[in-house]
């Protein structure tokens, strides 16, 4: 509960509010059509003639997109986002906990809490009569968000969100949520619906012209004029109230945010507050990274990570960076902060924090978030089975990480090195082996094949020993590709996972600098393969 305020009469005054606005939209529109109508009977009682049929036309083409901006529109359900619904059964520890939050913030626990792979935590209600009568509540809770959180530091983020509760706001988001949208779409309806009729206007006057130039004529110029202009006129006024409207929302949305964080701060500790705001912005970049360059790194090659490490994964991850993730919690993002803006700047919420008054509570020690899970190991593997694809749950499993980097990276390599085997099978036939490759190199025909890559813009307008300059170090570049497929499928070549750094190729033991030699050999003005088909002899 925000301190000093009445919360029946804040969410009273809140919601009076969000009436008012989203009422306002519909009240544009019939004060625009008043004004229509106002037009044209001043032009019926000044007897004008026939300049009032042509005023009163203008006027229903005005008002037509006015009353459809209105009323046709019709907002889509929002739909819940994936996730994995537990019970108190399966999940007694964070029920005890999240049921202890609720009481602490004065306000009704959920009805249903659901694990979801987002570094976030949000609740929901599901309201009637545009969230003036309370409904089913709703928590989602990331399990990325948990992974990178100590105990402290989470009841922090969900104390945050039952201040929602406590506010009331969950309850009037329905409000400002309909105006919003509706704003919106009518808007993007209106400009849709000139552009439409901007197209077939250009259509019909493409297929006129395409008919005088089958007469012998010439062709006119095309276009649309003022075809659509009434939908964009339209447009607007709505426009405008969606920009006030936007900003007027987002401003009570932000002083929702700050009491929110208060109500944080009383319950669960300033420190654990304020670390829990200084580490989601972190948490939520490494996690953007992890999904990245870890996660979907075997989509080429029809790989997922081993069961529960898809979403679990974040766990190694942070474990290894720890180090690189501590400076950049030092710091704080710098945001340029947009009146639409539903949040204030992260920097201003921990400075609000950290200005209050020393609690003695510190989450130094505490023990990890995921202790709150009867077994996380399984909440990590049900979770990806909750919320993945089909399409991705029919893609095959990794033995482990070693076993999902070796054979993604191996997959890339033979993807880097096909436009080179398709001028091999172009030139020499066959399946563009690297053993053919040899043998054209042999037989003089190396430069034919580099012509044969894919060029830059650059590297086509060159000529000469300018072109066979450009074309060195792409062929070198496919060809080392190409020997490092043959030298892994021998054994002799492995990718080795890190968490710090990129994968690297490791080969025996003084191999690199011999394949380096080979290929500087390979292609040379007058190539020779004899050191690269010594390497690639298998070991005796």
């Amino acid at each position: 509960m925000l301190w000093g305020e009445q919360p029946d009469m804040g969410a009273t005054l809140r919601a009076l509010r969000a009436l008012v606005l989203l009422a306002g939209f519909y009240l544009l529109g019939f004060v625009m059509l008043g004004a229509l109508a106002a037009v044209d009977w001043a032009f019926a009682e000044a007897g004008v003639g026939a300049l009032t049929a042509k005023i009163w036309f203008i006027s229903a083409l005005v008002a037509l997109p006015i009353v459809q901006g209105m009323f046709a529109l019709r907002a889509p359900k929002d739909e819940p986002p994936p996730g994995l619904s537990v019970t108190p059964e399966r999940e007694p520890g964070l029920w005890a906990a999240v049921r202890e939050l609720a009481e602490l913030t004065g306000t009704r626990a959920p009805d249903e809490i659901v694990l979801t792979g987002d570094v976030n935590a949000a609740v929901a209600e599901d309201t009637r009569l545009l969230g003036l009568l309370p409904g089913r509540r709703r928590m989602y809770v990331g399990l990325p968000l948990m992974a990178g959180l100590n105990e402290p530091q989470l009841r922090s983020v969900l104390a945050h969100e039952f201040g929602h509760y406590t506010h009331h706001d969950t309850r009037l988001t329905a409000l400002t949520l309909r105006g919003r949208r509706q704003v919106l779409r009518t808007v993007a309806n209106l400009h849709e619906r000139s552009q439409e009729k901007a197209a077939r206007e250009q259509a019909r006057l493409e297929r006129k012209n395409a008919r005088r130039i089958a007469r012998g004529k010439k062709a006119a110029a095309v276009d649309p004029g003022p075809a659509g202009l009434s939908y964009r006129l339209a447009a607007k006024p709505f426009l405008w109230y969606g920009t006030f409207y936007l900003r007027t929302s987002q401003g009570v949305a932000r002083q929702q945010e700050l009491a929110a964080d208060l109500a944080a701060a009383r319950v669960a500790g300033r420190d654990a507050t304020a670390s829990a705001l200084r580490e989601i912005p972190v948490l939520d970049a490494a996690h953007d990274f992890y999904m990245q360059s870890y996660a979907t790194l075997g989509t080429g090659a029809g790989l997922l990570p081993p069961p529960g490490e898809v979403f679990g994964g974040l766990r190694r991850l942070l474990a290894a960076r720890a180090a690189e993730l501590d400076e950049l919690r030092a710091g704080l993002p710098e945001q340029e902060q947009s009146p639409y803006d539903s949040h204030p700047p992260i920097a201003e919420r921990v400075a609000r924090i950290e200005e209050l008054p020393d609690d003695g509570r510190t989450p130094a020690g505490a023990r990890p978030a995921l202790a709150l899970l009867t077994d996380p190991a399984r909440a990590f593997a049900d979770l990806a089975a909750a919320v993945l694809t089909p399409e991705a749950q029919r893609l095959n499993r990794a033995a482990d990480w070693p076993d999902l980097v070796h054979r993604s990276m191996l997959r890339q390599a033979e993807q880097d090195a096909e436009p080179l085997r398709r001028a091999v099978a172009e030139t020499q036939g066959g399946d563009g082996s690297l053993a053919a490759f040899l043998d054209a190199a042999d037989a003089g025909r190396l430069w034919q094949l580099a012509d044969l890559l894919p060029k830059s813009p650059e590297a086509q307008a060159a000529t000469g020993r300018a072109a066979r300059e450009f074309a060195r170090p792409r062929l070198r570049a496919r060809l080392a590709r190409l020997v490092t497929v043959e030298l892994a499928r021998q054994g002799r070549a492995h990718w080795e996972l890190s968490w710090t750094e990129a994968a690297r190729l490791r080969l025996p033991d003084g191999h690199e600098a011999w394949l380096k030699q080979a290929l500087d050999a390979v292609v040379n003005d007058i190539p020779d393969t004899t050191e690269l088909r010594r390497l690639l002899a298998p070991a005796t």
